[in-house]
């Protein structure tokens, strides 16, 4: 089953075409970072404006040698995301289901992330898995007991850690996006260097918070020009490392918070842009071997699967499909979301 994917949820225009849910025949993606990297964000209106310029080419060159008539399902993210983004992607994929009356499959953004493990990845997944969704607008622990089935265990209640990278990264004036450059910074820096807060919550809360940590380095950051007038370069890189570290080890601690809580688990799984972080991969390996867990642990194969991408909207549309045809109809309109529900 060939499943054309369609992702426009913030600044990446994306199109892919996934067979069967696991394997990828294409992956096409036009980035705007250089465009946004000139406001240090994402803008919504120039972020909507690119899409509609970069929609069709994009799906055509996802489709090369494939016509619409070889496809047997569109499946395109609903939400969340920039509304004004989602719409370019929802009503493309909805005049191209009515004009080629193709079936239409309506994809939640972080489901997508979470079905980026199943990419390339032809061994068998076993179900339940914890499930740690880390990007710039969204953290959830996640029990998925079967596909399509989820049970939010615990989520950000302030900044997402991937937002708090990139807010951090523009305090230190090194650019966007963030999570890339301060992980390269890091690696130079002594993640001892500053002893910046952990917000645990309450005794055995799965929610994350990372308010606190960010207005933590921008005191820091304030005190530090107020006394030398400048940010020097090991600063940065040990304010870089400080910070990467205490993120990292709220996230590991928190996944492993989760286990403890459902044995059961046969597979944990990292999904979302920051799941590209190699500091946070090699905490949650340790912290695997300390404590002795017999699970297969997963992170996308391919860093490009990491971050927004088409492939990941098609191989969660095969599997929402096979679990429910009957909800997936031809001739059908999508209606963009901000809803986070999964």
């Amino acid at each position: 089953m060939k499943i054309l994917g369609i992702e426009t949820s913030c600044d990446e225009t994306a199109a892919s075409v996934v067979e069967d849910g696991h394997l990828v025949l294409s992956n096409v993606i036009a980035s705007q970072i250089d465009l946004h990297a000139k406001t240090g964000g994402v803008v919504p209106e120039v972020a909507a404006r690119e899409h509609v310029l970069k929609m069709l080419p994009v799906i055509d060159e996802a489709l090369g040698n494939f016509g619409f008539d070889d496809l047997d399902a569109i499946a395109v993210t609903k939400g969340p995301g920039l509304i004004s983004s989602l719409i370019i992607g929802t009503e493309t994929a909805s005049v191209i289901s009515c004009v080629k009356e193709i079936r239409l499959i309506e994809v939640q953004h972080i489901v997508g992330h979470i079905y980026s493990n199943w990419l390339n990845v032809a061994e068998p997944i076993e179900f339940p898995i914890l499930v740690l969704t880390v990007s710039g607008g969204h953290n959830e622990l996640i029990l998925m007991k079967g596909h399509g089935e989820f049970e939010v265990l615990g989520e950000t209640l302030d900044d997402a850690a991937g937002e708090a990278f990139d807010k951090v990264a523009r305090l230190l004036d090194l650019g966007y996006p963030g999570g890339p450059i301060i992980s390269r910074i890091a690696v130079s820096g002594d993640e001892k260097a500053f002893k910046l807060p952990r917000a645990w919550l309450s005794q055995g809360s799965l929610d994350f918070s990372f308010s606190g940590l960010k207005t933590a380095v921008l005191d820091l950051v304030k005190n530090t020009v107020a006394a030398r007038g400048i940010l020097s370069a090991k600063f940065k890189a040990d304010v870089s490392a400080s910070f990467q570290e205490a993120v990292c080890e709220i996230l590991a601690t928190k996944l492993m918070m989760a286990y403890e809580k459902f044995p059961q688990i046969k597979e944990l799984h990292l999904a979302g842009g920051v799941s590209a972080n190699l500091r946070l991969r090699e905490l949650i390996e340790e912290k695997i071997a300390i404590f002795k867990i017999k699970v297969k642990f997963r992170y996308p194969r391919d860093l490009k699967f990491c971050t927004d991408n088409a492939a990941m909207i098609a191989a969660a549309g095969y599997h929402l499909y096979k679990k429910n045809p009957k909800a997936h109809k031809r001739l059908a309109n999508v209606v963009p979301s901000a809803n986070y529900a999964l």
